[in-house]
């Protein structure tokens, strides 16, 4: 068995969809028009209607800001009599479909069944491979009095549009208990398709374990703002959270502990292949990071024959980092790193494996060159693109390798030059500068959570950068994405991830999907602000930033 966190209790995913939907689902349809008693939905007051009209949502005030927005014509409202309707004998719409209905049903009250057939008014999720110009992940969505139809080629662009939708509806559908209407949309035409590739989050959970409940839950927050990328980071020097059959004391010793000395925690194959698969009906795709050749600690605690020496070190339990190496000169080194890597892809079915390679100060130029050069080779042997921190690009990056980016203010201009040539020379970049959007650096001084070696960066210096500009030098192609890591040195739990990622995860994503015509502070800040209630509806317990005009009742703590 995994070890567990104690008697730690795990919030519900933050779309609420995971303990208990079907159930819920059923008991809504048996109610077909609404709740009674206990459970009534609260009747709205003309006064309240009213209010709501004033406050309808304008189309464009979403985050990420869409390409397109031509609003106009009467407004969407959702009544107790809509449906969801989807592509007939399309799956992957249907199960789309369902997922939306489970969003918009616990506070709707509203049955909202599932069908292929036309029942007239509500929302219509059309996947039509003739819209060529939307591509792999855009889509359409057009709103008028009776109906709202989202429209993409791919079932990504579909998912994509829902979470659009999601927003222009008010922030108290986003509750897990009945709520008053009216839901309403203003009317008018999105169109929507995405900047760069590759948008990622990142979550460490070598430094402190997270179950898979608290992974499922991130990732549900992630895919809420068009994020297709999760990487999650699985050894460190702290503890290693993956079982491996062929070296099996990495997961039942190496994992035995974490940041601070608690009982760290692993996951068995079975349970990466639930997050996997999780994150798959989320659109996003799985990056493992397995680190080499430093952030090792773990795994040389494990297996002595790994030291140079032949010595285990003790596990580590420290924030500490460029200690430990694995050894050059020895056999094992490569067939460890053979199995390891061979075991991880067999279980990801994503193109990437990251193989970490920062922070190798007790490894030697040489040393590191043929650990990096010889891992890259593995990663091939097993059909996966090559991922790496940006110091991959002091070794030889193989044909498409990825090189992410971490760099900040404090880098030399060397270290950014070797990035750059490798970018001109082909290498794909991934940026996730630590400066701007490493989501665990301290908003101010004051800030209870998270580190400063990069700096303080409040919400306004993490929106406030241009990814194809950033890297002065590097062909703005080369830019294959944004990544927003947040690592666990000081988080050991889902409310300190939110604390840290919230604000300021939703304008990393902005920057990733939208196009860089529309990135202005001045107008971000006031979506940012419109989300508050949202994130409150949710459970996520954010960072106020003074530097965001959020709604009274928010910076009042309501």
């Amino acid at each position: 068995m995994t070890p567990t966190k104690g008697t730690r209790l795990v919030r519900p995913h933050t779309a609420r969809r995971n303990a208990l939907p079907r159930l819920l689902g059923s008991l809504l349809l048996i109610a077909a028009a609404g709740f009674s008693g206990a459970c009534a939905v609260p009747e709205a007051s003309a006064a309240d209607s009213d209010a709501a009209a004033r406050t309808l949502r304008p189309l464009g005030q979403v985050v990420p800001a869409p390409v397109s927005v031509r609003a106009g014509g009467d407004p969407f409202l959702l009544t107790p009599d809509a449906g969801i309707m989807t592509t007939p004998s399309s799956g992957e719409a249907r199960e789309i479909g369902e997922y939306l209905a489970d969003v918009l049903r616990p506070s709707t009250g509203f049955a909202l069944p599932v069908t292929d057939k036309d029942a007239g008014g509500g929302i219509r999720l059309r996947i039509d491979p003739r819209a060529g110009a939307l591509g792999a992940e855009g889509y359409s969505l057009t709103s008028r009095s009776d109906t709202v139809t989202i429209t993409a080629r791919k079932a990504a662009g579909l998912f994509h549009g829902v979470q659009t939708l999601r927003q222009l509806f008010p922030a108290r559908v986003e509750h897990d208990s009945p709520q008053k209407g009216p839901w309403r949309v203003a009317g008018g035409t999105i169109t929507d398709t995405p900047r760069y590739a590759y948008r990622g989050a990142m979550l460490d959970v070598s430094r402190h374990f997270f179950s898979v409940d608290e992974v499922k839950r991130y990732i549900d927050q992630i895919a809420q703002y068009k994020i297709n990328t999760f990487h999650i980071h699985l050894s460190d020097d702290q503890g290693w959270r993956i079982a491996m059959d062929s070296w099996p004391r990495l997961a039942t010793y190496g994992g035995s502990t974490e940041v601070g000395g608690g009982p760290g925690g692993y996951y068995t194959k079975a349970q990466y292949k639930e997050i996997v698969r999780y994150a798959a009906s989320r659109y996003l795709e799985v990056v493992p990071e397995i680190d080499m050749p430093g952030h090792t600690n773990a795994a040389l605690a494990s297996y002595a024959e790994l030291n140079c020496d032949g010595v285990a070190p003790p596990l580590y339990t420290g924030i500490k980092v460029g200690f430990s190496s694995l050894c050059a000169g020895k056999d094992v080194t490569y067939d460890f790193i053979d199995d390891v890597l061979r075991e991880v892809a067999a279980l990801t079915p994503g193109r990437y494996l990251h193989i970490g390679g920062d922070e190798a100060h007790s490894t030697s130029h040489e040393d590191y060159v043929t650990i990096m050069d010889r891992a890259q080779a593995v990663v091939g042997k097993y059909g996966k693109t090559v991922m790496g921190w940006h110091q991959l690009t002091g070794a030889d990056p193989v044909k498409g390798a990825v090189a992410q980016y971490w760099g900040y203010d404090k880098t030399s201009a060397a270290d950014r030059q070797q990035v750059v040539d490798a970018a001109k020379n082909g290498t794909k970049l991934v940026l996730s500068p630590a400066d701007r959007i490493y989501l665990d650096m301290k908003y101010t001084d004051q800030t209870e959570l998270g580190l400063k070696w990069a700096g303080l960066v409040e919400v306004r210096r993490s929106y406030d950068w241009n990814p194809g500009t950033y890297l002065a030098g590097a062909p703005e192609e080369a830019v294959l994405g944004v990544e927003a890591p947040i690592w666990t040195e000081t988080l050991d739990d889902s409310d300190d991830i939110d604390a840290m990622a919230f604000p300021r995860l939703p304008g990393a994503a902005e920057l990733a999907w939208s196009p860089a015509s529309t990135h202005d502070w001045d107008t971000y800040k006031v979506r940012l602000a419109a989300l508050g209630e949202r994130f409150t509806a949710q459970g996520i317990d954010y960072y106020r930033s003074p530097q965001v005009p959020w709604p009274a009742s928010e910076t009042n703590g309501g």
